[in-house]
């Protein structure tokens, strides 16, 4: 009997080969008897009880037909956005793990406190520069490519900064890192928005939103938590991430399938990029330096807010000449994106300022460890999966978003202007309170912001216009961060004169970030503890002032219906 030949081996993509077909059974009727149990008419996977499917809250007033096939089509998305959502996780809590180990950092690797604010805010910084390049990018690009080449960098900036060795390199990396953060936090928004159609978004922006949010506020803890785990400490808050997005990478190269209109001549407009970029980093630079290298009335703050002016109005000359302009101004100048650039005044400095200056409040002020202090932020994170996980269901069934935005605004500026009155004599039971409203108005206005400006836009566009946003959202929360710093610095040193003397207030302020308020002892430790409790009181009061801001921005916002197909004719609303 002649030898049998060996068989083929299979493709290595033949994992491709099988999706399709399966897609393909999934997609074509089953004959009766025959097939998967799970699978009614259309090939919908509903489970052993069909009828239970009507019962979700995403489906109710449908037909069993429409919900089967509705249940189809979010599986397949969700296989395909879990990639999204896994760097989207990852991406933001690496923004605010080191919140709570940044004194652990600068004991070990030294640095004054200008370089501890600029470890946090480099990474923001470069967060914010890079996001509307990497949403044009998309508009002009194969997202997949652009998105791949973001979590790169990403994991790249994470694994330097575990090595970092002085002051100087961790800002440098911190840099890296968050121009890839930048890079794949916006591509998640824009893929998201090219796959599902607006109607449809309000659910998957419930998930994006939820951990989002999840990730800004929950960072400290996690952070505390590593620290105090002895094998593993500070370094590894930056390397945690990087095995989570080797598996997303992965993810993103199996089960993501974009293109870009080959027809269209790429074209990008690096003098916009820029202009905006150098005005954002001196508007920080300024931001970090008044009130302490200069005054607020001095030499040196008139020419910095005086090239901001310059280069601002550069950039709209520029943008106005340029072929493919960074962020179109028939864009940046709807109603719908402009007034949701105003809302983001609000909602930018709570989402990041609050996660920040809420630790002091609880270690300075209160005594508790870094970890006791991560967990005291849980109602707020409880609120922020609530919110924004309902609202998306409801902004799925009923189509209508500005509801929610109006009552989340609402939620904010309530919550943080009560938030004005807590001072040292507050039971923590109070502002866990406040914190579990400002979560509910954070999970409901905070991306379905960005839904209003996507579903006011054609396809095309949609990368400049969700960058835009995000673009100005980062930048009002990082200078919310330093006016905040500002007035908590402030309040602080004014307690403690009042309580201790100036000379004893001047002492204090010039020690290190890293001081020891245990070791004070005494009176001077109760007065010091309770200037940092008495001073959230005005600091969470000025983000209540800036979320009644966004409030009425968001009421002039056009009560739009989100429309039910990806793309639409025109440029803006």
């Amino acid at each position: 009997m002649p030898e049998q030949p060996a068989p083929r081996r299979r493709p290595w993509h033949d994992w491709q080969l099988r999706r399709s077909r399966r897609e393909r059974e999934e997609a074509s009727p089953q004959p009766d008897g025959g097939g998967d149990s799970r699978t009614e008419g259309g090939g919908a996977v509903v489970g052993k009880r069909p009828e239970n499917l009507l019962k979700k809250r995403a489906y109710r007033g449908m037909s069993l037909e429409e919900a089967q096939a509705a249940e189809a089509a979010h599986r397949r998305r969700m296989r395909m956005l879990l990639a999204l959502f896994m760097t989207q996780f990852f991406g933001m809590l690496s923004n605010t793990i080191i919140g709570n180990v940044m004194p652990v950092i600068v004991a070990e690797i030294g640095g004054t406190q200008g370089q501890y604010a600029w470890v946090m805010t480099s990474g923001i910084l470069a967060n914010t520069i890079t996001t509307p390049i990497a949403g044009k990018f998309a508009d002009l690009l194969n997202k997949k490519y652009v998105y791949t080449f973001g979590i790169g960098i990403f994991m790249l900036g994470s694994m330097l900064c575990g090595i970092a060795w002085s002051p100087e390199s961790l800002i440098a990396f911190r840099v890296l890192q968050g121009i890839g953060m930048g890079v794949q936090v916006t591509l998640s928004q824009v893929i998201m928005a090219t796959v599902v159609p607006p109607r449809e978004r309000g659910r998957y922006n419930g998930y994006m939103g939820a951990i989002f949010a999840v990730a800004t506020v929950s960072g400290p803890l996690v952070g505390g938590l590593i620290v105090d785990i002895p094998f593993l400490g500070w370094r590894w808050t930056y390397w945690i991430v990087i095995p989570f997005m080797a598996i997303a990478l992965f993810t993103v190269q199996r089960r993501l399938v974009m293109t870009r209109d080959l027809g269209r001549k790429v074209s990008v407009d690096y003098l916009g990029a820029m202009l905006i970029s150098t005005s954002a980093t001196v508007l920080l630079l300024w931001m970090s330096m008044v009130g302490r290298q200069f005054e607020w009335i001095s030499w040196q703050s008139g020419a910095m807010l005086g090239a901001v002016a310059v280069l601002m109005v550069a950039f709209g000359f520029v943008e106005a000449a340029a072929l493919e302009p960074l962020i179109p101004l028939d864009i940046l100048l709807g109603r719908t994106t402009i007034l949701a650039i105003a809302a983001n005044i609000g909602l930018g400095t709570a989402m990041f300022g609050s996660n920040v200056y809420l630790g002091q409040y609880f270690q300075y002020g209160l005594g508790y460890s870094p970890a006791v202090a991560g967990l005291l932020g849980l109602p707020m994170i409880f609120g922020i999966v609530a919110a924004s996980t309902l609202t998306g269901q409801w902004i799925t069934r009923h189509g209508r978003w500005k509801r929610y935005v109006v009552a989340g605004m609402i939620l904010l500026t309530v919550s943080f202007g009560l938030a004005w009155f807590v001072g040292a004599e507050t039971p923590v039971i109070v502002m866990l309170f406040l914190l579990l409203l400002g979560g509910l108005g954070l999970g409901a206005a905070n991306m379905n912001v960005i839904l209003a400006v996507q579903n006011s836009v054609g396809l095309a566009n949609m990368g400049a216009a969700t960058s835009a946003v995000m673009f100005f959202r980062n930048l009002f929360g990082a200078v919310g961060i330093q006016l905040m710093g500002l007035v908590y610095g402030l309040s602080v040193e004014g307690a403690v004169t009042k309580r201790l003397g100036p000379v004893a207030a001047e002492e204090l302020a010039s020690a290190s970030s890293s001081l020891n308020i245990d070791a004070l002892g005494g009176s001077t430790e109760e007065a010091v503890r309770a200037a940092y409790a008495d001073a959230i009181g005005p600091t969470f009061g000025l983000i209540g002032v800036m979320c009644a801001l966004g409030l009425v921005a968001v009421l002039a916002m056009p009560a739009t219906r989100l429309r039910d197909t990806v793309d639409t004719a025109g440029p803006g609303e």
